[in-house]
């Protein structure tokens, strides 16, 4: 058992608009003094963290949250201490952020360089920034078989425009009658640079040939495929700054998807889905209650749209996952 102090604490992930965060620096009288971070605090006995956040975002720079989304749960293991970190994505406020505590305050958007050209950020604050850049939806293919493949593609142009920044290329039904048909290679690369046109990212589902991973963004782990591995002892075989994603559906699963230190998770199946029929759907409260466990993004999937998104977002989401409904008027 440590002895380290264990610390809970909300921090809150104030978006503008734009997608720009808040950032602050620490008082010269607190730990860290003059190093940047988001603004919150400790979470008192007996307060929900969405109450402490809201308090502490008052005290701290004079807003008022209005909508307050849970987002990502973090353990962070400091020298000293442990510190459960709850991220809350705030985008909607009264008032106007003003510093109330010495601080000084600043407005990070995703296209600048990591150094704001102040002061150092603290290390629990870069992983939140890596975490933004995740889009809000992830598109999964559906081709089915060679014949299939001009047709996705037109759909797949279809959701770039309509702001798809993350695909995943799966194709099981295909890879179980023809495990390394090159036609599958083809329609794989034809998929990424139809994606890099848009400036979207591919990721590979592992029940492709991994190597193929070399063609793509990053990698997508079936949960067995995540359990196989964390029993090897085995990392992923792709290269930083490669993504990997991994599926789960219980506590086990996202365990390995920390062990091997996954980019994000896609939870699920959420609700009920004529895909699965068998199985009995997670609902929402499941779904929040595992999300939470992750430690990371997650996407939920199962039954999702752009109709379900507010909501998934309100259970801890960070965004939806799926295959045709994702796609409007399609």
């Amino acid at each position: 058992m440590s002895t380290k102090p264990y610390i809970r604490v909300a921090v809150g992930v104030v978006l503008r608009q734009d997608g720009a965060v808040l950032l602050g620096s620490r008082p010269a009288d607190k730990p860290w003094p003059h190093w940047w971070e988001l603004p919150g605090g400790k979470i008192e006995t007996d307060e929900s963290v969405e109450h402490a956040l809201i308090r502490e975002l008052k005290e701290e720079i004079n807003i008022e949250a209005t909508t307050v989304l849970p987002w990502v749960r973090y353990i962070h293991h400091y020298p000293r201490s442990t510190v459960e970190l709850n991220f809350c994505k705030v985008t909607a406020w009264q008032g106007t952020p003003t510093p109330l505590e010495s601080q000084q305050l600043a407005w990070y958007s995703q296209d600048q360089a990591i150094d704001l050209g102040i002061g150092p950020i603290l290390p629990a604050t870069f992983p939140v920034l890596d975490w933004l850049r995740l889009p809000s939806r992830y598109l999964l293919s559906a081709i089915h078989q060679a014949d299939g493949v001009t047709a996705w593609l037109e759909r797949l142009r279809q959701a770039l425009q309509q702001g798809i920044r993350l695909v995943q290329f799966r194709e099981p039904a295909w890879a179980a009658q023809h495990p390394e048909d090159p036609l599958i290679l083809e329609a794989l690369q034809q998929t990424v640079q139809l994606c890099h046109q848009y400036g979207a990212k591919c990721l590979l589902n592992s029940v492709h040939p991994w190597a193929w991973a070399q063609y793509t963004d990053g990698l997508h782990l079936r949960s067995s495929d995540a359990a196989r591995l964390v029993q090897q002892q085995q990392t992923a075989p792709i290269n930083k700054p490669q993504l990997l994603a991994v599926s789960a559906h219980h506590s086990a699963d996202l365990q390995h998807a920390d062990q091997l230190n996954s980019d994000f998770v896609v939870l699920g199946h959420v609700l009920a889905t004529p895909s699965h029929p068998d199985e009995p759907a997670l609902g929402w409260d499941q779904f929040a209650e595992l999300a939470a466990q992750a430690g990371r993004p997650v996407y939920a999937i199962g039954g999702q749209s752009p109709q379900t998104l507010t909501l998934a977002q309100q259970h801890g989401a960070h965004g939806i996952a799926g295959i045709r409904q994702l796609i409007e008027n399609s």
